[in-house]
């Protein structure tokens, strides 16, 4: 398959530690630019990375034809703005998540992205990618744990920076946007459903304004989803599955290191099996599904119709 030539919309930490690496690592992406509002900042990551071009604005980035996809990491509030200008500047777009900060935002880029049906637009939900997820999958139909009932999620850390854009207010930070959209994603994609209720309790830190800690109950008729994140508490994360028969335990649901391996529990009927998986990058993967998309060699994995179900919920959930 021929390579899909890419550029970044900005130089953040998550595109320079991660997903650049990783992407560069596969044959179908060739990162060929980077921009920044700050053209010495682009210039020095273009640098440190080896990407050929460095662009001292996004648009610049936006107006190279040669240029295919984007990949757009930039904070939450400039998700959809800068999704929208790559599309009606003819790019495919990955898009970090949350893909918006409102359902509203969300609905505004669908009716966009259907106007450019030959774009491939996805939220960067890496997590779905990762090979445990299909075994999962394939387990709840097969009934390993009998009928799914309930799924309980955790992802928190610990961060007080007030210069951490995930402490800002006014450009959407707090928990529930950057680490509740991956338990309530989580709920929807293994339940195969919408949520019929959505409860929730929410604390906002006085001095900051965002969300720092929040717990959510879905019902998903006949199952529950239950999701708890913070951004002031020890670093964790977890998810359990419980079923008629029986329990999943996934260890690192979410984000783990390229070198970290990941297991499984099932225990059923009071025998436990464990299921390890070796190493992979699930960046990697996301990048590879996504380009096979936009060469019309496979569907596009994470539809706009997925995200904007789980933003419908978030804004649920912060009321």
């Amino acid at each position: 398959m021929k390579p899909v030539t890419w550029g970044v919309l900005s130089t953040a930490k998550i595109a320079r530690n991660s997903v650049i690496p990783s992407m560069r690592s596969s044959p179908m992406c060739e990162i060929a630019a980077i921009a920044s509002r700050s053209l010495e900042a682009a210039q020095r990551v273009a640098s440190e990375l080896s990407i050929p071009k460095a662009y001292g604005s996004y648009e610049e980035l936006l107006a190279d034809p040669d240029i295919e996809a984007v990949y757009n990491p930039l904070p939450n509030h400039l998700h959809v703005p800068y999704t929208i200008q790559a599309l009606e500047a003819g790019k495919h777009v990955l898009c970090e998540k949350p893909i918006a900060i409102t359902g509203i935002e969300a609905e505004e880029l669908m009716d966009v992205a259907a106007r450019f049906p030959h774009l491939v637009v996805m939220e960067a939900f890496m997590y779905r990618f990762h090979p445990q997820w299909e075994t999962v999958k394939r387990l709840l139909r097969d009934g390993a744990i009998g009928e799914l009932k309930a799924i309980r999620a955790e992802f928190t850390y610990f961060n007080t920076d007030p210069a951490n854009v995930r402490n800002q207010a006014d450009i959407g930070g707090g928990g529930i946007l950057d680490i509740g959209c991956y338990g309530v994603d989580l709920c929807r994609f293994l339940f195969e459903r919408e949520p019929v209720t959505v409860k929730s309790v929410v604390d906002v830190d006085p001095a900051f304004g965002t969300d720092r800690h929040a717990t959510a109950l879905m019902d998903f008729a006949p199952g529950m989803g239950m999701v708890l994140c913070s951004t002031q508490l020890e670093h964790r994360q977890s998810a359990r599955l419980y079923g008629s028969t029986g329990t999943i335990d996934i260890a690192i649901p979410f984000n783990a290191a390229n070198a970290q391996k990941r297991t499984i529990v099932i225990d059923s009927v009071g025998e436990a099996k464990t299921i390890v998986f070796e190493e992979c990058d699930q960046y990697v993967l996301q990048a590879e599904a996504f380009c096979r998309a936009v060469r019309a060699e496979a569907p596009i994995p994470i539809p706009l119709s997925s995200s904007l179900g789980t933003m419908r919920v978030l804004d649920a959930i912060r009321g």
